[in-house]
């Protein structure tokens, strides 16, 4: 079933404290934010039931100063990373740890994230795809949708076979969490580190290098880091349509109207910096 971001909002005020100073006669300011608690895509069927994020839903604290500083750091914005450091700082719940958090889950936090620092309304300029001229449109982001897929087919082991067309290979492969995206970004800047921005790019590969568990039988990584770079191509376009059909997300498209010729498409929704830190 589809559904929308779902921000109850929390009776609680997180309250964060600066260490106490033994022997301090003034006390020590304390700072008040308020928090919600949204509902993830995966409803939480990707996680062990011991996780709290087995329930489906994750409490987050809205935007300070604090997240615009991380925002506007161009140091972090340089490293790529900007955004996980976003992520880290606005999830509050108690237990969670946010490494555990599958790609479309953190989407889903980017999304509440944005609306409950800058509202649902985000303002953009896109190019007309019919007359190719830039066009002005206001998006409601609160109207935004999970995608439409199976959850029954999600489990908490985050295991899935799949059987490749083409070589017929037998693999077990798992949903992206954060840490895996934190890894894979430090093994591409170490990539270019080393090679000086020379080769060509590894992103693609490199993902599926993380994405794979095991292939007929062998979990050896030094093994799957070989295969990946020679898989064929009809078995790396069955292996992205599988990920589409099982990931859950945020459908971040939007209906374009074209102001010139009325004809509509599905957009996708641009998703970088400006999105949570809009000039106006």
């Amino acid at each position: 079933t589809k559904q929308k971001v779902i921000m109850e909002e929390n009776v609680q005020i997180q309250r964060g404290a600066a260490p106490t100073q033994p022997q301090q006669t003034t006390a020590t300011p304390t700072f008040e934010f308020p928090t919600q608690v949204i509902s993830l895509p995966s409803e939480g069927k990707v996680y062990a039931e011991s996780n709290p994020l087995s329930k489906g839903t994750l409490e987050i604290k809205y935007m300070t100063a604090r997240e615009e500083d991380i925002l506007a750091d161009r140091n972090l914005i340089n490293k790529g990373i900007v955004l996980q450091k976003l992520l880290e700082s606005v999830v509050v719940q108690p237990g969670v740890n946010v490494d555990d958090l599958v790609i479309g889950d953190i989407n889903a936090v980017y999304l509440a994230t944005r609306m409950l620092g800058y509202g649902a309304e985000y303002d953009i300029e896109v190019t007309d795809p019919f007359s190719g001229e830039k066009q002005k449109v206001t998006i409601d982001l609160s109207k935004l949708q999970t995608k439409d897929i199976n959850l029954d087919i999600l489990n908490a082991q985050n295991r899935y076979e799949l059987t490749l067309p083409v070589s017929k290979k037998k693999l077990i492969v798992k949903l992206l969490t954060h840490k895996d995206e934190k890894d894979i970004n430090q093994e591409i800047q170490a990539m270019e580190r080393l090679t000086k921005g020379k080769s060509v790019g590894t992103d693609v590969t490199t993902r599926f290098k993380y994405m794979i568990l095991d292939i007929d039988g062998n979990s050896d990584r030094g093994f799957i880091n070989k295969f990946v770079p020679n898989m064929l191509a009809g078995d790396t376009k069955a292996l992205r349509n599988f990920f589409k059909e099982i990931s859950p997300d945020m459908n971040m498209t939007f209906d374009f109207v074209s102001e010139v010729t009325g004809d509509t498409e599905a957009l996708d929704i641009p998703f970088g910096i400006s999105f949570f830190y809009p000039s106006n």
